[in-house]
Parts: structure tokens; sequence; C-alpha cells
């Protein structure tokens, strides 16, 4: 695949969809367009996690990496209703820990079993009451239980590592971004057909709309073992074939399609408080405009089935910890530390292939 030079820019930030949104910021503080600059950003939200979280956190290490922690949201309120029923709280149903090496030209992503069993923190609730810790508490409840500024202190509890950005993606928005890209070719190489993600597909090459690529990033119970570790590697398998195979989608000739694709980046997401401008949010992406698809290394953290719970997981603590001290000290991530996980590993690998 060939890149023009537009096409260049725009295939460097798509490490997630998260990125998508980013990507067409940058293009939009670029484009002179004030009306499409105006419009974006009163789209964005942020939530202020330095200030929920106060100075209990740890050490803030300024040598030029970036770590963002990238939510998905289960929540059923609103327009995700047509996903489930609304339980009143939001979980995280996807999470992912980007780290950004120094010089921003690699980038590992870590992926969190949202079933890995943690020692949940002390957190604050929207009402500004204090929600006690929990041992042996499911990572994704983090979110339920305080909102973004809990699921980071979980994140930074559990890795040692200070999160510079929070961006959280919900299912509607990721629909609707899909969508507005003109859909996510993808090869199966085995049938998929999952009743609770709704998503039939035969083998072949599929152009899939957002409808059906939530369905397959939200597929467990049809592939590999039917656990959540088989769902992430479907997450990853969709990421790749993202990076891979978007192609130029003709902002620059397009002023309308420029306008779409920000107005529905912006309401995709919802990011910390120093990334909830225009000019914040595309300074960010510029700075990830380097990567490319084989610069980014994604891996699951390494966990194992708990011997109490089979439906659950627990980190494998040796190699966790080589894991976040990699990251922490930038440097690339071992492969030894991923050796005694069930992360990684398994059918669901192989039922998503590249062209």
């Amino acid at each position: 695949m060939t890149d023009s030079s537009s096409g260049g820019r725009i295939r460097g930030t798509l490490w997630t969809v998260a990125g998508w949104s980013a990507a067409a910021l940058v293009l939009v503080g670029g484009s002179g367009l004030g009306y499409v600059y105006v419009k974006v950003d009163g789209n964005l939200e942020g939530v202020d996690i330095n200030q929920a979280l106060g100075t209990d956190r740890p050490k803030n290490i300024d040598d030029g990496s970036m770590d963002i922690l990238v939510l998905g949201s289960d929540s059923r309120a609103g327009e995700n209703g047509a996903y489930g029923t609304d339980e009143g709280a939001a979980r995280s149903d996807t999470a992912m820990v980007v780290h950004v090496y120094q010089g921003h030209k690699k980038a590992s992503v870590v992926s969190i079993p949202r079933d890995t069993l943690v020692e949940r923190p002390d957190c604050t609730d929207a009402d500004g009451g204090v929600r006690p810790g929990a041992p042996r508490a499911m990572f994704n409840t983090a979110y339920e239980t305080g909102g973004p500024a809990c699921a980071v202190k979980a994140v930074e509890a559990m890795s040692g590592i200070r999160m510079d950005h929070y961006i959280e993606v919900d299912f509607t928005g990721f629909t609707k971004l899909i969508d507005e890209l003109g859909g996510v070719e993808i090869t199966t190489m085995r049938p998929i057909d999952d009743s609770k993600s709704h998503l039939s597909l035969p083998p072949g090459t599929h152009t899939l709309d957002g409808e059906q690529s939530l369905g397959l990033v939200r597929t467990r119970k049809s592939v590999g073992d039917g656990s959540d570790l088989g769902r992430i590697q479907l997450q990853q398998a969709f990421m790749k074939a993202f990076i891979d195979q978007v192609k130029d989608v003709g902002v620059f000739s397009n002023p309308k399609k420029l306008l779409d694709l920000a107005d529905t980046g912006s309401k995709a997401i919802t990011p910390d408080s120093e990334l909830d401008s225009v000019n914040e949010l595309a300074g960010f992406a510029r700075g990830l405009s380097a990567l490319g698809a084989d610069d980014v290394h994604m891996v699951t953290m390494p966990v194992r089935y708990d011997p109490l719970d089979p439906n659950r997981v627990v980190p494998v603590e040796t190699g966790a910890t080589q894991v976040w001290r990699a990251l922490k000290q930038d440097r690339p991530i071992p492969a030894a530390a991923l050796a005694d996980s069930a992360g990684d590993k398994g059918e669901a690998a192989d039922v998503v292939g590249g062209e």
C-alpha cells in the first residue's frame, strides 16, 4: 500500500479508534475553516483527572515518553441502550495502556482484561462520597465505582506508572465513527457466529460497518475458549487491520468530509481536561504522527486463570511486573514477560488475518 502525503499524515495516529478522533482534529486545526473549529471545539467535554486524584499518584517522569489510558465504556444509557439494559452504571468494557516511547516513533499497547481480579483502591464517586476499595475486585468495577478517575487510579496502583492522559470511547461513538470512515476491511480465516454480539461472518474478506465492527470487538463466546482473553485478541487484530488498511479519506479535497469526520470523532470521545480543546488534542495527535502500524506492539497484561474462579483471571506477578517496569523505564516489553501468560495465546488470534 502506498500513501499520499495526506494519507501518511492520517495513518500515523491510527493505533486506536480514539486516534482517529485526534487525527481529524489535527486536520481541523490546520484547515483554516473557522466554523469547523468552533463546532468541533464545542463538542469536547473533558474530565479533570488531576484534580480528582490530587497528589497521591506515581511520580510524573518527564523523559519525553507518554502513557495514555484508553477505555471503551459499556454504558447502556441513552443511545447505547441498543446494546443492553441500562443498569444505572457503566463499566470499562475495553482498557488499554498506550505507552509512546521517547521520540514518539514506537509504542506499546497493553490490554488489561476486564475480568482481572485486582486490589481496587479507595475512590470518590460522582457525589463526592468515598467508596472503599476491595480485594479481588474485577478491574472493570473501578470505572463503575468511581468513573474515569477511579479507573485511572486503579491502573496507576497496578502499574506504578502515572497516566499522562485519558481518552474514553463509547459504543455509539465507535459505530458512528467507523461508518463515517466508510468501514474497515478485515479477512476472517474462520467463520464467526456469535449470538451475543449479533455478528455472523463466513470466512473471507469483509468491509465491516460500524455495527459489525462493534460486534467483532465484543465477540467472546464463539472464539477461542470463550473468555475475555479471546475477545482481546480480536480487538487487537481489528486495530491492526484498521491501521494497515485505512487509506486516504479525502478530507483535504472535501470540506464536508472534514467537518463530518471531525464532528463525529469529537463526539465519540471523552478526553481528560488537558485534551478537551481542538488545539490541545491536535497538538497531542501531531506528537504521534510518526507512528505507523509496524511501530505499535500490542500485548495483553500477563494473567492466569484464577484457581478459585475459572471465569476470572489474576495477574502473573512476575510477568506483569516485568511489563510495567519496562514501560516505566521506557524500554521494549521483553518476550520473557509474556511466557507464562494465558493471554496472547489460543485460537482467537488466528480468526482475523490481514490482507
